[in-house]
C-alpha cells in the first residue's frame, strides 16, 4: 500500500472533469427536484374545489349596504376603594345604553 502524498505541493482539489461531472449531476437533481415539485403542485391544484360560481356570490341585502353604527355611551364610575379592584369585581364596560330602545 501506497503513502498518501500530503506534501504541501499536492493537489487537493478534484480534476476539472470529476469536477464538472459532479456539478452537471447536482444540476440535474436540482431539475428533477423542481419539476416534481411542479407536477405534485399541479395535482394539488387539481384536487381544489372549483371557485365559486357567480350566482353562489354573497349578495347585499335588500335593505342596502349596511352603515356604521355610533353610540355615545357614558362611562361608568369607578368606586372609591382603599384596595384595588380585581377583574371580576368590576362591571362590564359601557353595557348600559344611554339611548331608549328602538
Amino acid at each position: 500500500m501506497a503513502a498518501a502524498n500530503l506534501t504541501p505541493t499536492a493537489p487537493l482539489a478534484a480534476p476539472h472533469v470529476t469536477s464538472g461531472a459532479l456539478l452537471t449531476l447536482v444540476g440535474v437533481v436540482i431539475v428533477a427536484v423542481l419539476l416534481a415539485a411542479f407536477v405534485w403542485g399541479r395535482r394539488a391544484k387539481t384536487r381544489e374545489p372549483a371557485p365559486p360560481r357567480p350566482e353562489e356570490q354573497p349578495r347585499l341585502p335588500e335593505g342596502g349596504p349596511v352603515g356604521d353604527v355610533v353610540e355615545n355611551r357614558p362611562p361608568d364610575e369607578l368606586p372609591r376603594t382603599e384596595r384595588r379592584l380585581s377583574p371580576h369585581e368590576l362591571k362590564g364596560e359601557g353595557t348600559h345604553d344611554s339611548s331608549p330602545p328602538r
